[in-house]
């Protein structure tokens, strides 16, 4: 999951998909927007994609969890855990391909280090 010689978004585009399918589980049960997301929860998700997609790892990108760069505002941050932490334990059943690539990417790719990047 983890090797150099995958696409260069791949690892940001599984990310990406994974916080907002995240954001879209909390927005539904949280904020109970009808359809799409709530002002807050698009605000964060547009957020959430912007940083991921200039995320200073490239190819190297480990999962946002386990990166040695804190790149979220304190703010948003505070919000994406909240997110995280609803989310997360229901991933499984929601969203099971998602969970598992994440799962197995957090568990198998060493974080980088932070001089290194690709």
């Amino acid at each position: 999951m983890c090797r150099k010689s995958r696409k260069e978004s791949s690892a940001a585009a599984l990310e990406a998909r994974t916080v907002s399918a995240m954001i879209r589980m909390y927005c539904h049960a949280r904020h109970k927007p009808g359809r799409g997301l709530c002002a807050a929860c698009s605000e964060l998700n547009d957020y959430a994609l912007a940083r991921i997609s200039r995320c200073a790892f490239g190819r190297g990108k480990p999962v946002c969890e386990r990166c040695p760069v804190h790149c979220f505002a304190p703010d948003k941050r505070a919000k994406i855990q909240k997110v995280m932490r609803y989310a997360g334990p229901r991933m499984p059943w929601r969203h099971p391909l998602l969970a598992i690539r994440h799962l197995l990417r957090s568990r198998l790719c060493p974080p980088p280090k932070p001089g290194k990047r690709s």
